[in-house]
């Protein structure tokens, strides 16, 4: 018997790519038993539509349709929820991730592989602010991150269905899939492609989105910038305990001391200071409000060629 293969592809205001991703899809994985696990992230153009006349054709094609945008991860994670597969895949539907990949992946599967992700040798199409700060991110986040992260890869990859058994068993509210599935641990390698210019449409990840994200990588996986908060401190306690002596002695001396300006200076160093780590606890203390509300991860408007046990499910 055919082990089943499961794609999870979300898509937010996709129209162009829907059918374009689907052919690209079934081409490579036309060997295999498969299904298709489209997530509808609360779109308001044609993708839903085209995905319902896909879902009419093809019994392989499986659509979950949010309430409203719920967000990517929140919608990797809806389909990985509902993925039946032995293995389950994620790519994005604008097919900077070639499917081809897919193939080397389950090879690597097939050879006892719990986890293969995709590593970017090279990304076109792609400004080059983008590239800078995309490396800037991966290496600061594998500083000061408590579990070791691959650099230079996305969401793109396959996970056995151990490893999805254990991401359905974290219920936390911000999510970043890359680090959860390095968290869980087992055994886990990489395939080198490069990453491909956007065939339609636009990033859906512009710079705002790209701080909260990596804000939320960096919160989720690491304690670091708490404790860093006990350096600071420390550091501008040495500081103001400098600056007293310096006063003291000038004063004994007789020199003239700084006027205005200095104390303007030191006030202004030591408010900053304050303001930060008051900024770096409120972004964990926002995260605890957000776990302890205890809402669900997305509400689902409609599904289609789920099973129907399943239907009410939402996490």
């Amino acid at each position: 018997m055919k082990k089943l293969i499961s794609v999870v592809v979300p898509m937010y205001y996709e129209e162009e790519n829907v059918f374009l991703c689907y052919d690209r899809l079934t081409k490579v994985l036309t060997p295999y038993e498969y299904e298709l696990i489209f997530v509808n992230d609360g779109s308001d153009d044609q993708t839903f539509s085209y995905l319902e006349q896909l879902s009419e054709k093809d019994e392989k094609v499986k659509v979950i349709s949010f309430s409203r945008n719920f967000g990517h991860q929140m919608a990797v994670s809806a389909g990985i929820e509902y993925a039946k597969g032995d293995a389950v895949i994620l790519i994005d539907a604008d097919l900077q991730d070639p499917p081809e990949v897919i193939l080397s992946m389950i090879e690597k599967w097939e050879e006892g592989y719990d986890v293969v992700y995709g590593k970017r040798l090279k990304r076109e199409g792609e400004t080059v602010f983008k590239k800078v700060t995309a490396k800037i991110f991966y290496r600061f986040l594998n500083r000061v991150s408590d579990v070791k992260i691959p650099m230079d890869t996305g969401d793109f990859r396959l996970m056995s269905r151990p490893v999805v058994e254990a991401i359905k068993q974290m219920p936390e509210n911000n999510r970043f899939i890359r680090g959860m599935v390095s968290w869980v641990g087992f055994k886990q390698t990489y395939i080198e492609y490069v990453r491909q210019a956007r065939e339609n449409g636009t990033t859906k990840y512009p710079l705002k989105k790209m701080m909260s994200f990596a804000a939320d990588a960096i919160i989720g996986f690491s304690t670091k910038p708490l404790r860093m908060i006990t350096s600071l401190g420390l550091l501008t306690v040495l500081v103001g305990f400098a600056l007293l002596i310096y006063t003291i002695v000038t004063k004994i001396m007789g020199l003239t001391t700084a006027g205005w300006a200095s104390i303007m200076v030191a006030i202004s160093f030591f408010s900053g200071v304050q303001l930060i780590c008051m900024g770096i606890m409120g972004e964990y203390l926002a995260r605890i409000y957000d776990e302890a509300k205890g809402r669900p991860h997305y509400i689902i408007a409609k599904t289609i060629n789920i099973i129907k046990n399943d239907e009410n499910k939402s996490s």
